[in-house]
């Protein structure tokens, strides 16, 4: 492993049931005025809007609205939320949806209290933010475990750029599996496809040694499969629920990364073709997981082999066959849990789109292959 500093920031309600009482026991650690944000009319629907601002006004809170926050947040939906935060004088922000809620928060935390535009600090200048409005979240959509970093993914539409941006650490995450129970099955795959991808990004970083980090890697990998595959077959189960809710939360809170430096580029390029389209994330990077992965095998065949026996189970006559049935496998299960692994499945056919994306996506240095932008491109293409 290589050497490492970690400090951990974020607290941690989980439980079934718990969101009342951990929301209740936060609130006097954080200002009187409170941004409540949230997505689409789902929140209301669902009657968790009303509860929560009931909590927020029971603990003595003034709540400032901010709501339509969309799929692959976009730039001028942060500033928008900054300029309501400096406006409003907000002392706190509850972003209360999935991962695009959250990195939007994030982002508008940082950009209330600069003077400056954040996304010219952070790509012309390379400094990051060091002061943030508070903000605590509450999941109801997990997958990404946005709630437990500082890092955020923004949809600059006038630069046609989707990409990452750093900004407020939550001080605390709500992980309350009975707040996700009325996610559409479809949208649980994807989010549950979304942690296998980040385990699997990290697992096949540099160091490609195994070490401890990675032999958690691979529990948690091996618990998304089994848990989907248990509430695929009966969405009642609350435990399989629960348990995929903190597998999220376990790819994206820093202890599988200790001691690597990790991979990611498939995330990168599925960003990149969000800029220019409407592509689901999960979906997106069920597409181009195996693209990819089939042409890091060279590079990568004593790491795939040992998720091949490790996670999938699947042993070959030698390192290279060994390597190549964990793709085969996870392609397998790609089309088990009903997600693409074609482009034109997705309405993307294209393929200038794919080559926009291959020329703009960011070149990942801690991918065990270090790739071209057109060696990405011509692995998007087969996909199509």
């Amino acid at each position: 492993m290589d050497g490492f500093n970690f400090q951990y920031p974020v607290r941690q309600h989980f439980g079934k049931g718990c969101a009342e009482n951990a929301l209740k026991a936060e609130m006097p650690h954080a200002g009187k005025r409170i941004m409540l944000a949230y997505g689409g009319g789902s929140l209301k629907r669902s009657g968790l809007y009303d509860k929560i601002r009931a909590w927020l006004q029971e603990c003595g809170k003034e709540v400032v609205d901010f709501g339509g926050i969309l799929p692959n947040p976009t730039y001028a939906k942060v500033q928008e939320g900054a300029r309501l935060a400096r406006e409003q004088h907000v002392e706190f922000i509850l972003a209360v949806g999935g991962g695009s809620v959250m990195d939007c928060c994030k982002i508008i935390s940082a950009q209330a209290r600069l003077d400056e535009d954040v996304w010219d600090m952070q790509y012309r200048e390379h400094r990051f933010p060091d002061v943030f409005v508070p903000m605590g979240v509450v999941v109801t959509a997990s997958g990404t475990g946005a709630e437990q970093n500082n890092g955020a993914v923004i949809t600059h539409e006038e630069k046609k750029l989707k990409q990452a941006l750093v900004g407020a650490y939550p001080s605390f995450a709500i992980l309350d599996s009975d707040l996700i129970k009325t996610l559409p099955m479809k949208q649980v795959i994807s989010g549950a496809f979304d942690t296998l991808s980040h385990c699997m990004e990290t697992y096949m970083g540099s160091p490609l040694t195994t070490n401890l980090s990675d032999e958690i890697n691979e529990a948690v990998m091996r618990n998304v499969i089994t848990r989907l595959r248990a509430l695929m077959a009966n969405p009642e189960d609350d435990f399989a629920r629960g348990e995929l809710m903190w597998a999220s939360a376990m790819a994206e809170n820093g202890l599988l990364k200790l001691g690597k430096r990790t991979d990611f580029q498939c995330h990168m390029v599925e960003h990149a073709v969000g800029a220019y389209t409407d592509c689901n994330h999960g979906q997106g990077l069920a597409v181009i997981h195996p693209a990819l992965y089939r042409r890091m095998l060279p590079e990568g065949k004593v790491k795939f082999a040992r998720m091949g026996r490790a996670v999938w189970g699947v042993e070959g006559g030698s390192e290279e066959e060994t390597a190549a049935l964990a793709i085969d496998a996870l392609e397998d299960f790609i089309q088990e849990i009903g997600m693409p692994l074609r482009w034109h499945e997705m309405g993307i056919t294209d393929e200038s789109v794919l080559r926009a994306a291959a020329d703009t996506c960011l070149l990942m240095p801690g991918c065990c292959k270090r790739f071209s932008r057109d060696e990405i491109f011509e692995a998007l293409r087969e996909r199509l």
